[in-house]
């Protein structure tokens, strides 16, 4: 079966026309009346430069309306955030509707197949996880999912970003740290790709920076984002503002700080260099409001990143959500129709690239490798949703009708034989026995078949996708990178 992947949603709207109207007013209201904090001084200046108002004692940037979208409308509409497969099948083409799945971060934990206990994650699990995602194929692309506690902050991004180099061919993306970890892993990408210029025209790499809820961009991640924007790598400016705690409990406020965070990272990527390729994003969600922690099972997380994709479209910006996560501490039936319901609310929204969509467990603290295998099954499901009924003279099937008459059956049938594969999702974990044969066959759930696959993925022998002659200038000329990560 063809892997599902770029169809175009949009058929879910929880906003009305005239609401994302209100929120974008509301938000250059606050832009106009309210400000952002601008704590780098060079982000600063180039607000200063653009014609923005700027209290240089409070470092409050204010604009009007008219300014935002003249800043924003620089940025491109579609970008695409290419694999390195010959044939270009895990190229995604980021912008409009179109919808691809993946994973995301960044867990401190990760639960081994068939556990239910954690332990601290390691640069090794970056380079496994790698290798399950470049199995299941539902998983479109590898957004880093964690956080290496074995290495200084000093080696994370090379070590991270290496770490799944040479394990995927699929689009890797990561959040990042510091800025020469930055320069060092565009190094390194250059490499591979073979020359400066051929990694900006086939971008198989992006980069993630963050501002902060609400209405402040921070001094690092100013400077990160402008570094990455420079150089003309994508990047990614989500925010998460949450319900009741640093954005007022509303879903509809959410939405407006939500805006306001993420139009303020797209601006200042497009001072830095017009042009620059640059995700609006969201990460928003709620509240536990007995102890205000985050979660990430909340059906309302889903509504919001589904209205911030209709309001991405609205900017006409290519857009990074959040779904797929799960409160659950291990993979039960919670962490299935947690992750299934904000999977298929987002993607039905027409989400570009939803993030954290694989693998996610216990408030985003921890990846889980069985999660891996049973979100992408929800995701193959969940695209098949997204892909909706085709409805043409072949799909209708009348001379199959005719044919067939009265009491007539179409099991037979050329027609059933030709689109049976396509026109139906075929799961590769569900099991859909009767039950003789599911008990002969060791009577396993789900969990037990994800683990099964895990081993199989895990067990099998490492193998390099890059060649050797490149793990070797990379080992050489990259500081900080743990050899392991360049060898079979």
């Amino acid at each position: 079966m063809k892997v599902r992947k770029g169809i175009e949603g949009g058929r879910y709207q929880p906003l009305t026309q005239e609401d994302i109207k209100r929120i974008h007013q509301a938000a250059m209201q606050v832009f106009e009346e309210i400000g952002v904090q601008v704590n780098f001084p060079a982000a600063l200046e180039l607000f200063a430069e653009a014609g923005a108002q700027v209290d240089r004692e409070t470092n409050i940037v204010k604009m009007p309306g008219s300014l935002v979208e003249k800043i924003i409308g620089q940025a491109p509409s579609v970008i695409n955030l290419c694999g390195r497969d010959p044939e270009g099948e895990h190229d995604c083409e980021i912008g409009g509707t179109k919808v691809y799945m993946g994973t995301g971060g960044t867990a401190l934990n990760v639960q081994e197949p068939g556990s239910d206990e954690i332990r601290r994650s390691q640069t090794k699990d970056i380079m496994n996880m790698a290798r399950m995602v470049e199995q299941l194929d539902n998983i479109h692309f590898y957004m880093l999912n964690v956080y290496p506690g074995d290495v200084t902050v000093e080696d994370v991004d090379v070590n991270r970003f290496g770490a799944a180099l040479n394990r995927t061919q699929k689009h890797i993306m990561g959040g990042v740290y510091t800025v020469e970890g930055v320069r060092n892993v565009i190094k390194m990408a250059e490499m591979i790709a073979g020359s400066p210029e051929a990694l900006r025209e086939r971008p198989f790499i992006s980069m993630v920076t963050c501002p902060i809820s609400p209405f402040k961009l921070d001094e690092s991640y100013g400077e990160l984002t402008m570094e990455a924007a420079r150089n003309r790598i994508p990047v990614v400016v989500p925010t998460e503002p949450l319900c009741g705690a640093t954005a007022p409990v509303t879903l509809a406020a959410n939405l407006v700080v939500q805006t306001v965070d993420s139009l303020a990272g797209v601006m200042l990527a497009q001072l830095t260099n017009p042009g620059a390729p640059c995700l609006f994003g969201c990460i928003s969600s709620i509240t536990d409001l007995r102890d205000l922690k985050y979660l990430a099972g909340a059906v309302e997380m889903g509504l919001m990143n589904a209205g911030a994709a209709q309001m991405a479209q609205y900017y006409k910006l290519p857009f990074y959500a959040t779904a797929g996560m799960t409160d659950s501490k291990v993979v039960d039936a919670q962490a299935g129709y947690e992750s299934a319901m904000t999977s298929v609310m987002v993607a039905l929204a027409g989400a570009n690239f939803i993030h954290d969509a694989a693998g996610f467990i216990e408030f985003c603290l921890t990846a889980s490798y069985d999660k891996l295998v049973v979100d992408n099954e929800i995701l193959g499901m969940t695209m098949r949703a997204v892909e909706g009924i085709r409805v043409d003279d072949e799909t209708i099937a009348m001379a199959e009708l005719k044919k067939a008459g009265p009491g007539g059956q179409f099991v037979t049938a050329r027609h059933t034989r030709r689109l049976m594969r396509t026109e139906h999702y075929s799961p590769e974990l569900s099991d859909r026995d009767n039950r003789g044969p599911w008990q002969q066959a060791g009577a396993q759930d789900t969990r037990q078949r994800a683990t099964a696959r895990s081993r199989e993925i895990l067990d099998a022998p490492l193998k390099s996708i890059l060649p050797e002659d490149v793990r070797q200038r990379i080992k050489t000329e990259i500081p900080g990178l743990q050899p392991f990560l360049m060898e079979d």
